[in-house]
C-alpha cells in the first residue's frame, strides 16, 4: 500500500502525461511530496475502439507500444519495488519525447521493441532481461485493474494523466484529469508561493463533472506563463488519444 501524497497515473507514450510529470517532479522536490507513479493504459482504454475509424494513422501502434512498456514497468515494480518506477518513467519519457527520433525509426511501434527499450533500462540501472515483459500478457490484468482504478476516480471519458491528490485523506482527497502541457516547466513557478501548482491542484466543487460525477481540471498554458482553467464534460464514449 502506498503512503504517497500523490498518485500519478501515466501512460508512457502520452505527451500530456510526460509534460505534466515534469511539473509534478519539480513540485515534488520543492515541497517534499511523495509520488507513487501508477499505470493507466490508453490501449486498454480504447480496447473496443476501431482505430482505423477514430484515430490518425499510427495511433494504434503507438498506444500498443505504451501497453508493452507498461508491462515492463509492472514487472519492474514487482521485482525491484515501486521506487524504481519514477526513474524508469523519466528515462522512457526523455527518450520518447526529448530525444530526436532516428529517421527510419520514427513510427510509434518502435517504442515497444527491445531495441528501443534495452538502452533505456541500462541507463536507468535496471537489468536488460526486464524487456522480456514486453510480450508478457500476464501483466495485462494488473494494468487493466490499475487503469480501472484511475478511471473510477474521474469518470471513464477522460485521458491521461490522472492525478489523485492526498489519497490517504478521505476529506481532502481529490482526483484530476490533466491535459496541462506547458512548453517547459520553470522551477521558479512551481514552488510554494507560485500560482502554477495551486491553480493546477485546486478546483471548486462547482466544476463541470465527468461521467462519474467527479470533477476534473485541465489547465491551459501558454509560453508567456499565464494559465487558464478549462473544465467540462467529455462526450460519453469518446476515444481517448491521450
Amino acid at each position: 500500500m502506498s503512503n504517497a501524497d500523490i498518485h500519478f497515473y501515466f501512460d508512457p507514450v502520452c505527451p500530456f502525461a510526460w509534460m505534466t510529470s515534469k511539473w509534478v517532479r519539480i513540485v515534488q522536490a520543492q515541497r517534499a511530496y511523495g509520488v507513487d507513479w501508477r499505470f493507466i493504459s490508453l490501449r486498454l482504454i480504447n480496447a473496443t475502439v476501431d482505430y482505423d475509424r477514430h484515430f490518425p494513422v499510427g495511433y494504434e501502434a503507438g498506444h500498443t507500444a505504451g501497453l508493452r512498456l507498461l508491462r515492463v514497468a509492472a514487472r519492474t515494480r514487482a521485482e525491484h519495488g515501486r521506487a524504481w518506477i519514477g526513474p524508469l518513467y523519466a528515462a522512457i519519457g526523455a527518450r520518447v519525447f526529448d530525444t530526436a527520433a532516428e529517421p527510419d525509426r520514427a513510427d510509434g511501434g518502435y517504442r515497444g521493441t527491445r531495441t528501443f527499450l534495452e538502452p533505456i533500462l541500462s541507463e536507468a540501472g535496471l537489468p536488460a532481461e526486464l524487456a522480456d515483459a514486453l510480450d508478457d500478457t500476464s501483466f495485462d490484468a494488473e494494468l487493466q485493474r490499475e487503469t480501472d482504478e484511475a478511471l473510477a476516480l474521474t469518470g471513464k471519458d477522460v485521458g491521461t494523466p490522472i492525478i489523485h491528490f492526498q489519497p490517504r485523506t478521505a476529506s481532502g482527497s481529490s482526483a484530476r484529469w490533466s491535459e496541462a502541457c506547458p512548453a517547459r516547466p520553470r522551477p521558479s513557478r512551481c514552488g510554494t508561493t507560485s500560482w502554477a501548482w495551486p491553480v493546477f491542484r485546486a478546483s471548486p466543487s462547482s466544476n463541470a463533472a465527468c461521467a462519474s460525477g467527479r470533477s476534473y481540471v485541465a489547465p491551459a498554458w501558454n509560453l508567456a506563463g499565464s494559465a487558464s482553467r478549462r473544465t467540462g464534460t467529455p462526450a460519453v464514449g469518446t476515444p481517448r488519444e491521450s
